[in-house]
């Protein structure tokens, strides 16, 4: 994986499809019903669509989504924690009745879609109408090809692997490793160009599966497949659409200036041939396959004097943390803010270590087996600085499953799929020199000065990522509404590459190339703007949580560490889960309804004077 949070497994998704569901949780939102009640006369059929009748379809709906959402949890983690070919049957068997459940419940929704609800019922039928990410058509021989692209698209990216001339043959973790390493131009292109052609194959069956999803999104009501997704955030599409343009149009200057001044430290370590100090950055040379982060390269851009003067992976060692005091520690967190000590299944069935005897998913995953208590995580714990924040991250999730397990089944799940890697990300932020002290991690606090080195390793991640996470669904959404046609499919996502994230092809690329598809979230259907909406309100829930601690100092260097009316705060809008529109649950927090890259201005305000300073001190012409 290559983001800092978790993503769900494919089964997970399934899940999440069906239910709102996954060991990371997704989402669904709440609908505009109309006023007017279809007449029994206007639309009679041999299913009678009356209000009475969708409320008893929602309520044994939900009851079998409940029932079988355990049953799928359990086979999955038997199968992520003991991986065989008999365990990969029974999730393949599990997923593959999940997917018939949540089409044919979707389909059944959608009949319901004009009968007038109360708001709580209302809400419950979008979820079930809309919470298809690749909706099958009616047709069965349709459903049943969908099904086949889908996953031949999922085998082409898992099994590629690109072979240098040396008989080195790396697949894509491997290739990522070796981007994220080496410092040859020549290495890193080949590396890039040759993931890329692992996609090439992809193209024909990418452009039959929008056919047939669209299709089935029009079976549901919805105009498109794009459509059906931008329902989703509890907004009219365009309004949501319209929503993320104005938080990117916020952001966008403190993009600017960090691409302005990495693109000047790559050209004093490459030269005008590799790495021109004007226009886009060539997407090899930032230190990541797909350059939506750019932490590896920070050695290279880094200024003078930047070490804060400690390591935490270090500081683990010296004061004899293994992985479950690791786990311990992240507990105490959530402890000191008030919230309940993990139950002791939590200690007894996660798992914190790689075992010797087996084959495991070893990516850092959190799970809801029961809908109640049973949370775990699982993860081969690394005795890091990495997976010391992984940890906090985790349990975040595990915190939010925990929170809302008195809601009613669908609105078990964050208020947007934002919310759920925001919450855990939040948290993460609290992990600052001061939160060390605290724990007696570290005995003195860094002054002031080692701060830009800090939140420049922070920017190189969470900055750098935000316009690739804007851009990913922003190609899908025109290609899904016919925006972009097939002919254009990778001439369009390197003019969105260009215009969000001021990056460009390392070398020629044709329409004979498919460049979307080396990312693992195109052909494996994964929604990626909830990574986009999870920067911005990570930012805007710490400034607010910082503020009801009483925060007096910069935000940057703000730990909820031990505030319990901060701990309180949060575990009320955890607790609503998604029982109400997002807004609802965001201004619990925030004070407000609406989302703001403010916060994330606020926090990176040094770093932005000092990339200012920078860039004018070297005269360097910003833009591209």
């Amino acid at each position: 994986m290559n983001l800092p949070f978790k993503r769900p497994s494919k089964i997970a998704i399934v899940i999440s499809m069906a239910l709102g569901l996954t060991a990371c949780q997704q989402v669904e939102e709440e609908i505009v019903i109309s006023s007017a009640a279809v007449t029994s006369s206007e639309n009679q059929s041999e299913q009678k669509i009356d209000s009475a009748s969708a409320i008893a379809f929602i309520n044994n709906a939900e009851a079998e989504l409940a029932k079988i959402s355990v049953e799928g949890a359990r086979t999955e983690w038997v199968y992520s924690n003991f991986i065989t070919e008999d365990t990969a049957a029974l999730s393949a068997a599990i997923g593959e009745k999940m997917t018939s459940m949540s089409v044919r419940f979707a389909t059944e929704a959608a009949k319901y879609a004009n009968v007038e609800l109360d708001p709580v019922n209302a809400r419950k039928l979008h979820i079930l109408r809309s919470s298809l990410v690749l909706p099958a058509p009616l047709d069965p021989a349709k459903n049943a090809e969908l099904a086949q692209i889908s996953s031949e698209l999922n085998g082409l990216y898992g099994k590629g692997k690109y072979c240098f001339d040396d008989g080195r043959c790396l697949t894509q973790p491997e290739l990522s490793s070796l981007m994220a390493e080496s410092k040859d131009p020549a290495v890193l292109l080949e590396a890039w160009e040759g993931w890329r052609q692992i996609a090439k194959p992809m193209r024909p069956l990418f452009e039959r599966e929008v056919e047939l999803a669209n299709e089935g999104a029009k079976d549901l009501g919805f105009a498109d497949l794009s459509e059906l997704w931008r329902s989703q955030y509890d907004m009219e599409p365009e309004a949501f659409s319209a929503e993320l343009d104005r938080l990117w149009g916020d952001i966008k200057p403190l993009y600017d200036s960090l691409h302005c001044y990495v693109r000047g430290e790559l050209n004093e370590q490459y030269g005008d041939e590799v790495a021109p100090d004007n226009g886009p950055i060539p997407a090899h040379l930032l230190g990541n396959m797909w350059a939506q982060q750019w932490g590896t390269i920070y050695n290279t851009v880094a200024p003078t004097d930047a070490d804060p003067g400690y390591d935490v992976t270090e500081l683990l060692a010296k004061n004899n943390y293994d992985e479950v005091k690791m786990v311990q520690q992240a507990e105490g967190f959530f402890s000191s803010l008030g919230f309940e000590e993990l139950p002791e299944t939590f200690w007894i069935r996660s798992l914190f270590v790689q075992p010797k005897d087996r084959d495991v998913v070893c990516h850092a995953s959190a799970w809801d087996l029961d809908n109640e208590d049973d949370i775990r995580i699982k993860m081969c714990i690394q005795k890091t600085a990495e997976d010391f924040t992984v940890i906090h991250h985790e349990l975040g999730h595990n915190y939010y499953q925990r929170a809302y397990k008195n809601q009613p089944h669908l609105f078990k799940g964050s208020a947007n799929d934002g919310f759920h890697e925001a919450i855990g990300d939040t948290i993460a932020l609290s992990i600052t020199p001061s939160y060390l002290k605290q724990i007696g991690l570290l005995d003195e606090i860094p002054d002031e000065s080692k701060d830009i080195g800090l939140l420049l390793r922070q920017a190189l991640d969470k900055i750098a990522f935000m316009p690739f996470g804007l851009m990913i669904d922003q190609w899908r959404w025109k290609v899904f509404n016919g925006e972009i046609a097939p002919e254009q499919y990778n001439q369009a996502w390197w003019e969105l590459r260009e215009k969000y994230q001021g990056v460009k092809a390392p070398i020629a690329r044709t329409e004979a190339d498919f460049d979307p598809g080396a990312k693992y979230h195109v052909p494996g259907n994964v929604p990626y703007t909830r990574y986009f909406l999870a920067h911005v309100l990570q930012f805007q829930f710490h400034k607010s949580l910082c503020e009801i601690a009483g925060n007096e100092g910069p935000v940057h260097r703000c730990s909820i560490y031990g505030n319990k009316e901060a701990g309180d705060k949060l575990n009320q809008m955890l607790e609503a889960g998604l029982s109400q529109p997002w807004p609802e649950a965001l201004n619990i927090v925030t004070g407000t309804k609406d989302m703001d890259a403010k916060a994330i201005l606020d926090y990176f305000a040094p770093l932005q004077v000092w990339l200012d300073e920078q860039n004018k001190n070297e005269n360097r012409q910003c833009g591209w």
